[in-house]
């Protein structure tokens, strides 16, 4: 028997150590993959009830406004609506590019979820209230118009702050008292921390943790010196005393890592401790980044002082151990559109307020039809444009489409847009009586090449887009069997170190009579979105 045991005990220590029998092999940890929601989704907030969990985003000058996700584990993640869905939440008329929806903050008290934002030039800080978070939300509450980033912190003693940003530059967390009641605000605004002495201390966050105050913002600004700060305090006004080892996260002196930017942050409790979302980019290529600042997750513990640990160094990794919660994955959404509903799907979006007659899925039922109008992708406006945001650095899209010109002005296709001056639009329209495809690359608000064209059979015709990290290469496909390379381009000429803003690439169906109403609608059949391998 001692020798069987031996015998047994030395297997044992080999498959355990080797994983040469299945059945011995240890469980390995579940692990994830950051972004955990990719492409142009920043400033996340996130709450919870119960087992759900939900953020919202900035939207900028897009419209519907506000996303909103849900997910059971952190992990995976699914878009359930739009706070801002009527002009009468979201009035964005000629907003400027990157004005509109700044930093959302989202709540939950009393069986009410509570979305609290900025709309830059269109009227200042407001809430709206809904039961579900997949809507409908009230009508806008109107707060005040000075500084951004508002955010709200329900205390158990009934009371509820409201605090934001103020100042410009060097600014400062700011608070006040909040009614939930008649949904004003009470008190004189009183500056409670300035931050460690990073620029733009914003996105600020209240916290009651073990008894204690807890004051999280974000410094640097929103580009490669951002970092997430932390203080505490006895009281909501404070004073507030600095976390010794700020920041606490930051990838701002990991100048080769693949996440930079790291900051803007929000916390959460759930049964597996505390996690962080927070906003991120990933750089294509040294010093370019064009997805846009993208939603990270890391988990956060508390070391025997009371301050948070950011995911154990106070840096942000691509892999990391899952949360120890249910694993719970939605249905992934079709990779087609084939735009057979009497409604959009929820990952398309308008420029600013859509005017309703540019757009319908029913005039042609089983296609977007777009109805061309004077506006262009240049104006500071709303052209006939619906689209999506790039999610993957590498992918593929296509659309197909029937559109036949009457004139030289009219024009219809696929866009890949940075904002109004900076866009690479493949597309037809009518050039010395002949319907040809064309290629046109516009940067800095001009044409940074002639336009190149080709002849096109009089059909639909399929336009194709390969994305790299690096290049667009553009295609135009006919009925006829026939394929006709129309050029590429670089994706660092759309990124924000270029062209400045805090958005990233959209991809877009558009039409437009440059200057005239287009007296021929374009019909779009599908448009289909494939992640690459990445």
């Amino acid at each position: 028997m001692r020798k069987t045991s031996c015998l047994t005990i030395l297997l044992l220590l080999l498959c355990s150590t080797l994983g040469l029998i299945t059945g011995c092999q240890r469980p390995q940890a579940r692990t994830f993959h950051n972004p955990i929601i990719s492409g142009f989704y920043p400033d996340p907030s996130i709450c919870r009830v119960g087992d759900d969990y939900y953020t919202v985003h900035s939207s900028f000058e897009f419209f519907p406004g506000v996303p909103i996700f849900h997910s059971k584990d952190l992990v995976h993640w699914q878009q359930t609506g739009h706070c801002l869905t009527r002009k009468s939440q979201l009035p964005l008329d000629k907003v400027k590019a990157s004005g509109g929806i700044y930093a959302p903050t989202l709540r939950y008290n009393n069986g009410i979820f509570y979305m609290v934002t900025t709309n830059v030039g269109g009227g200042g800080n407001f809430y709206v209230t809904a039961k579900n978070p997949a809507g409908p939300w009230s009508e806008p509450v109107w707060l005040d118009e000075g500084g951004i980033d508002p955010s709200l912190f329900f205390d158990d003693d009934g009371k509820v702050y409201y605090t934001r940003h103020e100042g410009m530059g060097d600014g400062h967390a700011a608070q006040r008292l909040f009614n939930p009641e008649t949904g004003k605000l009470e008190g004189s605004l009183k500056n409670i921390w300035s931050g460690t002495g990073g620029q733009w201390p914003e996105g600020p966050h209240l916290y009651k943790i073990n008894g204690k105050y807890y004051l999280m913002i974000a410094e640097g600004g929103t580009s490669y010196d951002h970092m997430v700060t932390i203080a505490r305090a006895a009281a909501p006004f404070g004073p507030y005393e600095s976390c010794p080892d700020n920041p606490i996260l930051t990838n701002r002196y990991l100048p080769n890592h693949p996440i930079q930017a790291v900051g803007h942050a929000d916390m959460v409790e759930t049964p597996d401790g505390w996690w962080m979302v927070c906003l991120g980019i990933r750089p294509a290529s040294e010093y370019s980044h064009h997805l846009g600042r993208e939603t990270f997750l890391a988990p956060v513990e508390w070391n025997a002082d009371g301050w948070p640990v950011v995911n154990v160094n106070g840096t942000l990794d691509m892999v990391l151990a899952a949360p120890k919660l249910p694993e719970f994955k939605f249905e992934k959404p079709p990779a087609k559109d084939d735009f057979n509903g009497d409604k959009l799907a929820m990952q398309w979006n308008f420029l600013r307020n859509p005017y309703e007659d540019d757009y319908s899925l029913t005039a042609r039922p089983g296609y977007l039809r777009l109805n061309g109008s004077a506006l262009t992708l240049s104006d500071q406006d709303s052209p006939a444009f619906v689209g999506r945001r790039q999610t993957d650095l590498s992918c593929r899209f296509s659309t197909r489409i029937d559109f036949e010109p009457k004139s030289e002005n009219e024009e219809a296709g696929l866009v890949i847009r940075g904002n109004e001056k900076n866009h690479y639009d493949i597309g037809i329209t009518l050039k010395e009586g002949k319907r040809k495809a064309f290629c046109r690359k516009i940067l800095g608000g001009k044409s940074a090449e002639p336009v190149y064209y080709v002849d096109i059979c009089e059909d639909e015709v399929v336009f194709c887009v390969k994305a790299t990290p690096l290049s667009y290469e553009f295609i135009c496909k006919s009925n006829d069997g026939s394929v006709k390379n129309l050029g590429s381009a670089l994706t660092r000429e759309l990124s924000s170190e270029r062209i400045g803003g805090f958005t990233g690439v959209y991809l877009g169906l558009y039409a437009s009579g440059n200057g005239l109403e287009s007296t021929s609608p374009a019909d779009f059949d599908f448009f289909e979105y494939d992640q690459e391998e990445k």
